[in-house]
């Protein structure tokens, strides 16, 4: 048997022979062994055996001189005789240290040392631990050379893997172990050391493992990843610049846990993401840009990072207002946003907001959606507490600006991002019971939220969910349109405040048209269904089963955000509005259908409604039937309706069983414009296999008609007035006994001619059958027949210069035309 073998007694340990380590309590992963050192050594470096630790030298504490003697790490000085409390307060110890490697942790099971003194050395030791190199704890009794053995050889294995703080110790802790000695008889020839016999020295038993729960690592070198590509189950390390716009291994990826060294940077890019299951650590850069989507599920954010947020542009210098909210931690407003026009930073005080007035326009009554003595917004300043939203005036435009430039506002966030459960306050004054109870809210996070999710997590409904505070709508703020005296409001210029985009669980419609810069698919971008990062929102706390009575009281509920709502697919974070892929979603795949009511001068509405399997034909709630907005008067409206409801919709969620080839949706319009006007009725979009397989048709009661909506629009005139029945949305082709016909603008031309004669002409070798004309007040003034390719009419009795023209054609198509009588 090898001479380190030799058994020693010991008052204190388990005493065993060396190579039983081997067995009883797994491999040694890190050594210090001293066989062939030279005396006098300030320190020895480590033997190391697993590569994914980090062994530190052998040194002295202060109290400690190193002593010459060769193949071992020698010290004197001990105090003399003394305590262990003296020991330790006098530094009279020799020490090491190890750590994990970044993404691995250690557990810890023996310790293994030979070590020797002299007949005046210290004759009583401990060893002691630390885990944060402060608190040390013992471990286990006092160790004291007997006797019969007054120098010793002692050989002694320590049972770790009993300690708990030793277990699972991830990267970034260091352990730290100390032998401390006392009783010695003599400072210079009291002397102690690890070895020095030939052999085994000082090792430790354990495993070495990936950091839970991650089962492997890759690290970026700059170039590649050592050794592949990361999964979701892949603890990442950045120690080189990472861009996920430049492709190849530099893209988009998944994480188990991420770190970013010192000196390293990662770049999210636009229209990319970064998805971390667990924990994220940033010693270096993190920059997330505007359509970036950075998706924590973890609660533990460790670092700072960068969140670039960009608006979509716009083309006048007027003044715009965007809805923002912050996605890191203690933010500061005015660093965040240093130059907005005349300082203008807001944020909603819900607490201030009360409307018990009507509006006078409206015979219903109809609160007037105003703050009855303006002091709902409030100046910010400070830091920007997290999910609340702020109002921030844009920017002025950089110099030279020429009217008519496309300009976008900008801002930067740094600090901590926000991750893991993260509620916001939301309040209610009871004092009055029939307005909105609004408050102003955002996204926390550095990534797009889905508002399915949220609002499923948060609206109130009785029976269906009571636990939920809000709703069930987000309003977020578009600001197509500029600030008018003409629209309602506290101020002598306000805000159309159909500048909302409106989503609820069955989806979400704009209020009015995206700007022309912004693609368009007929009458503006859909909100897609998620909330960007950096983007405010207002929500309305619910006004049932709180209490009846207007008595004042002020009530405090609360929104809930997690990690769990957040989104990595490239659409989701690309809709920031100013002023204002892998989640599939109950809602986002249902059966979806938007219409568009336009005109000529200037009306945009747009309704939806949507099938789910959470809803009914009946009245379900706010959260999938969200009401018209009848505060602001419009001139026309479209909008749907529910049986035993007098309610105007905007969206209406139906059940999903009801969808089929014999669904009949009822339109109502209403329209106050007493201007002869061409209003327009069209299909933007639609969703889900159904509507995607058949077509939409627009059954007209009045005309007795029944149009193709998908292959083109349907253009009517109206007298002023509610039309609640005109109007259907059929799926059958055969729901009309007259031909089906298909509109087309360009196949009628209307040519002025003099003495009061107009010249209408038909297209290739179609014939007009019939032309009907309408006056200013959408009053039928002539009803003439015709045969011909061409005909001319004298209309001398026609006294306003626009006029409504209906043109029937020989191959059924009725052309629709608004024409000028000179």
């Amino acid at each position: 048997m090898h001479a380190k073998s030799t058994f020693i007694k010991s008052l204190s340990f388990l005493i065993v022979f060396f190579g039983a380590i081997h067995f009883g309590y797994g491999q040694i992963i890190v050594g210090w062994e001293m066989d062939g050192q030279p005396g006098d050594q300030t320190n020895f470096p480590a033997t190391t055996i697993d590569p994914n630790l980090n062994p530190s030298i052998l040194s002295r504490g202060s109290g400690l001189n190193p002593s010459a003697q060769t193949n071992s790490f020698n010290s004197n000085s001990f105090t003399l005789n003394g305590t262990k409390a003296t020991a330790i307060a006098n530094n009279d110890y020799l020490e090491f240290q190890i750590s994990a490697t970044t993404g691995y942790q250690v557990s810890l099971s023996t310790l293994d040392v030979n070590f020797q003194r002299t007949i005046k050395g210290p004759s009583d030791f401990i060893w002691r631990y630390s885990v944060d190199g402060i608190n040390f704890n013992d471990i286990g009794l006092e160790l004291s050379f007997t006797a019969a053995n007054p120098q010793g050889q002692p050989l002694a294995q320590i049972d770790l893997a009993a300690i708990l703080p030793l277990q699972n110790v991830a990267f970034g802790t260091t352990i730290t172990f100390r032998l401390y000695g006392w009783k010695a008889t003599d400072e210079t020839d009291g002397k102690f050391a690890f070895g020095p016999r030939t052999g085994n020295d000082l090792f430790i038993g354990g495993t070495v493992s990936v950091v839970a729960p991650c089962t492997s690592v890759s690290k970026w070198n700059g170039t590649s990843w050592i050794p592949s590509a990361p999964t979701s189950n892949t603890f990442v390390i950045i120690e080189g610049a990472f861009d996920t716009s430049v492709g190849g291994s530099q893209t988009s990826f998944d994480a188990c846990s991420l770190i970013i060294n010192p000196g390293f940077t990662l770049n999210v890019a636009d229209n990319t993401f970064v998805e971390v299951q667990n924990n994220v650590t940033v010693n270096g850069t993190l920059t997330i840009e505007t359509s970036a989507n950075f998706v924590q599920y973890g609660n533990v954010f460790t670092g700072t990072a960068t969140v670039n947020k960009t608006t979509r542009p716009y083309n006048d210098a007027e003044l715009h207002y965007v809805y923002w909210s912050s996605p890191v931690e203690s933010a500061n407003v005015g660093a965040v946003f240093p130059n907005p026009y005349l300082n203008r930073r807001y944020y909603f005080e819900a607490l201030n907001y009360l409307d018990q007035h009507t509006n006078v326009a409206l015979a219903d009554g109809i609160p007037d959606g105003l703050d009855d003595d303006r002091n709902d917004w409030r100046v910010a300043s400070g830091t920007m507490d997290v999910g609340r939203g702020y109002v921030i005036a844009t920017a002025p435009p950089e110099e030279p600006y020429n009217p008519g430039d496309f300009y976008s506002d900008t801002a930067v966030f740094s600090g901590t991002f926000n991750t893991g459960d993260i509620t916001v306050p939301v309040f209610r004054n009871n004092l009055s019971l029939g307005d909105a109870n609004w408050n102003l809210i955002g996204n926390p996070y550095a990534s797009a939220i889905d508002a399915y999710d949220f609002l499923i997590e948060n609206f109130y409904d009785d029976p269906l969910q009571t636990t939920g505070t809000i709703d069930g709508i987000i309003y977020l703020w578009t600001h197509n349109t500029a600030a008018s005296a003409a629209n309602i409001g506290n101020y002598q210029y306000s805000f159309s405040r159909d500048d909302y985009a409106s989503m609820n669980v069955t989806g979400a419609v704009f209020g009015v048209p995206l700007e022309k810069n912004e693609e368009t698919s007929g009458g503006g971008q859909v909100p897609n269904g998620y909330i960007p990062s950096g983007q405010g929102f207002f929500v309305s706390y619910h006004n049932d089963g709180v209490s009846t009575t207007n008595d004042g009281t002020i009530f405090e509920g609360e929104v809930y955000f997690n990690n769990s709502m957040r989104t990595i697919d490239a659409a989701s974070n690309s809709q920031f509005f100013k002023n204002s892929n892998t989640k599939g979603k109950t809602a986002a795949s249902s059966n979806k259908l938007w219409i568009n009511l336009t005109s000529d001068n200037g009306v945009f509405n747009q309704i939806l409604i949507g099938y789910l399997n959470l809803a009914t034909n009946n009245y379900d709630g706010v959260a999938f039937d969200a009401p018209k907005n009848l505060s602001s008067d419009a001139a026309a409206i479209l909008y749907t309706s529910i049986p035993d409801s007098d309610t105007k919709f905007v969206i209406q969620g139906k059940a999903e069983t009801s969808l089929n080839e014999n669904e009949v949706i009822p339109l109502g319009f209403d329209t106050k414009i007493e201007v002869a006007t061409l209003y327009k009725l069209s299909v933007p979009y639609v969703q889900g296999d159904f509507l995607k397989n058949n077509k939409v048709y627009l059954k007209d009661n009045l005309l007795n008609t029944l149009h193709n909506l998908s292959g083109s629009d349907y253009t009517f005139i109206s007298e002023v007035g509610e039309f609640t029945n005109r109007f259907e949305i059929v799926f059958n082709a055969q729901a009309l006994s007259a031909d089906t016909f298909d509109l087309n603008a360009n196949t009628v031309q209307i040519i002025q001619l003099d003495d009061n004669h107009v010249t209408f002409k038909a297209s290739g070798n179609l014939n007009i059958k019939t032309v009907t004309i309408y006056d200013l007040l959408g009053r039928q003034l002539y009803q003439l027949e015709g045969s011909h390719n061409e005909e001319t009419y004298n209309l001398s009795n026609l006294q306003h210069s626009v006029f409504i023209a209906k043109v029937a054609l020989s191959n059924g198509v009725l052309v629709t035309k608004k024409a000028i009588k000179k």
